[in-house]
């Protein structure tokens, strides 16, 4: 039997019609369980636009959202009833399992901590991504929650990701790599030179310093670095994968022969786009709280929406923070 996953509805930059359309592809699927956290009255008519008769979908209701200008602390101490604070409510209370949002990932990140609290020996929850490599996908974490890190967090980071890789995509012993200008030990800066003598002593299956590029060839399957460095490596990857499909859909639409070529192989470039659709990849894990939580981005669509349900209840089942309790 699935988990029930409770939705905040409203924080999107598409809400609360990309969370409901998305609960909905979930549901309907995988045989998902929801709760759409939010205005009820607005639920209530996204709902009526789908056939959801035999759905396992829930509302609870919140009168408060948390917009992209709130900071963080706002879900803490002044909007107690957000669509992100009463979901997270829901699964202290045992009610729901997990949490997604395509909310503000602060203010989601802030409300996991001040809700669930974080497992005992995490200094800093981290939110990791999963982007494609040539064989595969790679975790990269921090995406932005801690811009600013000790190597005691970037070490705590290494853990994190390598306890998900190994139970949530199955590679035993992942590899691990530190973020940095150049493989030799003298590179980078103060943070990443402490870091690599931590993560040479631990029980890491440490592969050194990797490069920007090492993180699509396949070659390593965590890498760390602080929040900064990862958003930044984030947004240039998305902006990147947009480029490339834009220039080749201009040059096949500019030449006649690329016409021709492109029917030959329309099958691979639909493979290749999808790879590269963040879509296909839901949303991006919580690390470190004491609970299941996770973050979309703000202008995800329905299809991302309902992978990132179907992921929160493949990761509530496996219960990462329990194995991170053991390890740290």
């Amino acid at each position: 039997m699935s988990l029930k996953i409770a939705v905040d509805a409203m924080g999107g930059d598409n809400s609360p019609a990309a969370e409901v359309a998305g609960a909905v592809a979930a549901c309907r699927q995988w045989g998902c369980q929801v709760i759409l956290v939010g205005d009820t009255q607005q639920l209530q008519a996204e709902l009526a636009k789908h056939q959801v008769e035999g759905l396992n979908i829930e509302i609870q209701h919140a009168s408060e959202v948390v917009g992209m200008e709130d900071s963080a602390s706002d879900v803490v101490r002044k909007k107690k009833d957000s669509s992100i604070r009463v979901a997270f409510d829901l699964v202290k209370n045992g009610l729901a399992a997990a949490v997604v949002s395509a909310g503000n990932s602060g203010a989601t990140m802030a409300a996991g901590m001040a809700v669930l609290k974080r497992v005992k020996g995490v200094e800093r929850p981290a939110i990791a991504a999963l982007l494609p490599n040539l064989e595969d996908q790679t975790m990269v974490l921090d995406m932005g929650a801690n811009v600013d890190c000790k190597p005691s967090h970037l070490r705590q980071f290494a853990i994190m990701g390598s306890i998900y890789v190994e139970h949530v995509l199955g590679k035993a012993r992942p590899r691990v790599g530190l973020l940095s200008n150049g493989e030799e030990e003298k590179k980078g800066n103060d943070l990443t030179r402490e870091t690599h003598q931590l993560l040479k002593q631990s029980d890491l299956n440490y592969i050194g310093s990797v490069e920007g590029g090492d993180i699509y060839n396949g070659s390593v399957d965590v890498v760390v670095c602080d929040g900064f460095v990862g958003n930044v490596t984030l947004k240039v990857s998305e902006g990147l994968a947009v480029a490339i499909s834009t220039m080749l859909r201009q040059e096949i639409e500019g030449r006649w022969l690329a016409r021709i070529g492109y029917l030959l192989s329309r099958p691979a470039f639909q493979s290749f786009k999808k790879k590269i659709n963040p879509a296909e990849y839901g949303g991006a894990p919580l690390l470190g709280i004491a609970g299941t939580g996770i973050i979309c981005h703000g202008s995800s669509d329905p299809k991302a929406i309902g992978i990132a349900i179907r992921q929160a209840g493949e990761f509530a089942k496996i219960r990462i923070e329990e194995k991170l309790a053991e390890r740290l």
